[in-house]
């Protein structure tokens, strides 16, 4: 029987687990850190990502974790709307709906699907090697694990990534992000936007469980020192001049519950299968998180691939052809929402006004072209 291993425990490596285990095959998995936890806060999972879920018997099981979102609006600093996303429409051309969910929650149910004796934590994968045919994989306890087949699926920061394409180092977005979840039962939150101001981002989206899953994007030298040791106070202070409840929920929020990271993502790759090996998720196509679709195209990756895998034997033809069915897609979303980030945290307050006017008088059919053309296409065909 052939052996199949699975870098990474995260949303793609553990569905990807999944639904190898659903078409028979049993994936070993090593992920680096000694628990899973669903590190992290938020994050959406479009009516695209709920496609996937469907397509692989998950659907069923993630809906009842997530909020349903029926909005999703841009606003400006004084809370005035943008840009209002037709998320019916989109939903409809599905046939799904578009939900927020808590990634521990999303990672708990995944971790529950899983054999647990295939899952193997605190295990950092640092090279590989081809062997007589087959993977040897290196690890940074010193122990080596050989398979035949390669999922990698460890993130943005693959090592094992920038060994194979040395150019693929992660790059800086020129803005970093606070996170955090909190409690709604002071705020009541009900629906979620994003704010764009001169001092940054903020966006708030409602949680199951009467929480909040808020964010704040600043722009900033990468790994800055100062912001590093930010508080709310500093926060409150810096979105001091925003519409409520922006004030609010920071005051809702204490130190402890902050979560800080610069955004980065990778420059779109050349390609993603390597004979006997694949890249999925974020290890294959970070990107910045402007468009939402970071899990979700992680999730469609994994659906991808099933279905490659249902139509053949030759499991490198599949990785093959999982590529051209990918490539394109993902490297319109790195890039757009590469683009659409640097937009969002425009800073010089005449080309806000530009901006912000012309977002206020041009057609939502417009304004909203590029998230039509990624949700429109139904991936399954590509």
């Amino acid at each position: 029987m052939k052996r199949f291993t699975i870098i990474g425990g995260g949303v793609a490596g553990l569905t990807a687990a999944i639904g190898l285990n659903k078409i028979g095959i049993q994936a070993t998995i090593f992920e680096s850190a000694k628990a899973l936890k669903g590190i992290g806060a938020g994050f959406g999972l479009a009516a695209n990502a709920i496609q996937a879920l469907e397509y692989l018997e998950l659907k069923a099981g993630v809906i009842p974790l997530g909020h349903y979102l029926e909005n999703y609006n841009i606003l400006d600093k004084q809370g005035r709307i943008l840009a209002a996303p037709e998320t019916k429409t989109i939903s409809n051309k599905y046939e799904q709906d578009n939900f927020a969910i808590h990634r521990a929650d999303l990672h708990q149910f995944l971790l529950a699907q899983i054999e647990h004796e295939n899952l193997h934590l605190g295990k950092r994968a640092l090279k590989i090697e081809y062997q007589d045919g087959g993977i040897d994989i290196f690890f940074e306890d010193g122990t080596i694990h050989q398979t035949d087949y390669l999922i990698i699926a460890d993130g943005v920061n693959s090592r094992l990534r920038q060994q194979l394409i040395p150019c693929s180092a992660p790059r800086y977005a020129g803005y970093t992000c606070w996170r955090a979840t909190i409690d709604n039962a002071n705020i009541n939150l009900s629906t979620g936007s994003e704010t764009w101001g001169n001092k940054g981002r903020f966006g708030m989206t409602p949680l199951v469980g009467n929480k909040i899953y808020w964010y704040a994007c600043i722009n900033s030298p990468a790994h800055n020192k100062v912001f590093s040791r930010y508080t709310i106070k500093d926060l409150q202070q810096n979105f001091t001049s925003y519409h409520d409840p922006i004030t609010s929920i920071l005051a809702e929020t204490n130190d402890q519950q902050l979560i800080w990271n610069d955004i980065i993502d990778i420059k779109p790759l050349k390609n993603l299968a390597f004979g006997n090996i694949l890249f999925i998720g974020d290890a294959g196509h970070a990107t910045t998180p402007n468009m939402g679709q970071g899990a979700c195209q992680a999730i469609e990756d994994v659906a991808v691939l099933i279905d490659e895998l249902k139509k053949t034997t030759d499991v490198a033809l599949a990785f093959q052809i999982f590529e051209k069915r990918r490539l394109k897609r993902t490297r319109y979303i790195t890039e757009t929402s590469w683009s659409i980030g640097k937009v969002a945290q425009w800073e010089n307050p005449i080309s806000i006004i530009i901006r912000d006017t012309l977002m206020r008088i041009l057609p939502e059919e417009v304004k909203q072209y590029k998230l039509k053309k990624l949700l429109s296409v139904d991936f399954m065909k590509l």
